[in-house]
């Protein structure tokens, strides 16, 4: 075979190759762009009852996402230990399966009252959903169904109501909602049960101190 008829074949494999690593680093790019909310999102100190514009990544305004967003929900003064999350996802590039995932601000709380926040600085709904780890097991280990999600009736709470507290119909892209529980010592997995995104990679490890 001559060079001439070699080279046009391996052009459309340095693009595939190119393309995928431009996807990798705009992935990773999101996941620590999105966490920044988190640094503004802080209890702003007694008296404290709104906190707006956690996460300015981009241009983009309402629905977050990869390429910018922000999430812009006024989130009341909230009891105990706040623990943020940031759900996060990518749509499917180049035929492959989409990418979601659930970023927390901090991976061990003390025990007692815990309040989680949710903000969804993805293109999709999505919620979070509060279940216990049994001794050594893993996050990202539970059998999902024929409908795409996890058995949750162990759950000790939920987040997917917008703009508020508890449950309602998953968070909006660019909203966020919140849950105060009391949770005892132990291992929690945090994840979003909304068909297909706990296979996905939408799950978190929280411990209980």
């Amino acid at each position: 075979m001559s060079a001439a008829e070699a080279g046009p074949r391996r052009r459309p494999r340095t693009w595939l190759l190119a393309g995928l690593v431009t996807a990798v680093v705009l992935l990773i790019g999101s996941v620590a762009a999105t966490v920044a909310w988190a640094g503004n999102a802080g209890n702003a100190g007694s008296g404290a009852t709104t906190n707006r514009g956690w996460n300015s990544v981009g241009p983009g305004h309402g629905a977050g996402g990869m390429m910018g967003g922000r999430v812009d929900t006024a989130v009341p003064q909230l009891d105990g230990t706040t623990v943020r999350v940031t759900a996060v996802d990518m749509g499917a590039m180049m035929g492959g399966r989409s990418h979601m995932g659930l970023v927390v601000d901090r991976a061990a709380v003390p025990a007692g009252t815990v309040s989680l926040v949710l903000a969804n600085a993805g293109w999709r709904t999505h919620e979070l959903v509060v279940l216990p780890l049994a001794d050594g097991q893993q996050v990202g280990s539970r059998s999902v169904g024929a409908d795409g999600t996890v058995d949750e009736s162990g759950s000790l709470g939920e987040v997917s109501l917008s703009g508020g507290s508890g449950t309602g119909d998953g968070i909006e892209p660019g909203a966020a909602g919140w849950t105060t529980l009391d949770l005892p010592a132990g291992r929690y997995e945090l994840i979003c049960n909304l068909p297909g995104h706990y296979a996905a990679g939408m799950y978190a490890d929280l411990t209980i101190s």
